[in-house]
């Protein structure tokens, strides 16, 4: 079972309605579940009174990193803040960068997603083309160059908030990124005490201007032992492996 998917703004009404009835229908013919987030795993129990398998996805730390790569993209080590997201609303994108605008940050602020190819994306483009702090890159699929620009940014803003255990936070967390995520129970399942939280724009204006990863060793050093130890990729492969085995010994 993946995220709420009936949850996302950029669906139809009806589209919706049908993503509700799947997920319902998913749960109902499935011999087994597996959640991908804890989050997710406590909704359907709740929901639809049906236990769930909880593997998470899985991931790697990062440490071979070319620093030269950001001459391409016109910033300094530690001297910008970034966030990777589609450009849709439940990601946040929004919130945060009207906090960029609110805190009056003169730093570098690079937005990773691609922003043409939605309306949505489009309307972002457009409404903040004037604040000059704020560079929209577009999509960037190369893993050293987004390796680099995670490992070298100051903060890491994760918006994402429908949804299980996602890929690109985990991807922040062995990237050794202070991360500043929006609070909710997936992302908080995940990073517990080792980031801070936004709501709003307030909140994001407040920790670019009071936060700084060079003091923030400890949260970065715990996410770190998290991907080694709960989110390994060859542990998590295990574990889907030794779900099978356990699955296939009940018939």
């Amino acid at each position: 079972m993946d995220g709420l998917e009936w949850k996302r703004s950029k669906y139809s009404f009806f589209v919706r309605k049908f993503l509700m009835y799947a997920e319902r229908l998913g749960v109902k013919y499935s011999d087994y579940l597996v959640s991908d987030s804890e989050g997710i795993k406590e909704y359907i129990d709740n929901k639809y009174k049906k236990d769930s398998k909880f593997i998470a996805y899985g991931s790697e730390v990062v440490s071979d990193v070319d620093e030269s790569i950001l001459k391409k993209f016109k910033v300094e080590k530690l001297k910008y803040n970034m966030l990777i997201a589609r450009m849709e609303p439940e990601n946040n994108v929004e919130t945060i960068l009207d906090g960029v605008v609110l805190s009056e940050s003169k730093t570098p602020f690079l937005v990773i997603g691609a922003y043409d190819n939605n309306s949505f994306g489009k309307k972002l483009k457009q409404k903040f083309e004037d604040c000059k702090e704020i560079i929209f890159l577009g999509s960037i699929y190369n893993n050293s160059e987004l390796n680099a620009l995670r490992f070298f940014c100051n903060l890491y803003f994760h918006g994402h908030s429908v949804g299980g255990t996602n890929p690109s936070l985990l991807e922040a967390m062995g990237s050794s990124n202070l991360i500043i995520a929006h609070n909710n129970i997936f992302n908080k399942a995940v990073l517990k005490e080792d980031a801070y939280y936004f709501f709003n724009a307030e909140d994001v204006s407040f920790y670019l201007k009071e936060k700084n990863k060079q003091d923030e060793s400890l949260r970065i050093e715990n996410n770190i032992r998290k991907i080694n130890n709960e989110y390994d990729i060859n542990k998590i492969n295990g574990s889907y492996f030794s779900y099978f085995q356990e699955c296939l010994s009940k018939n």
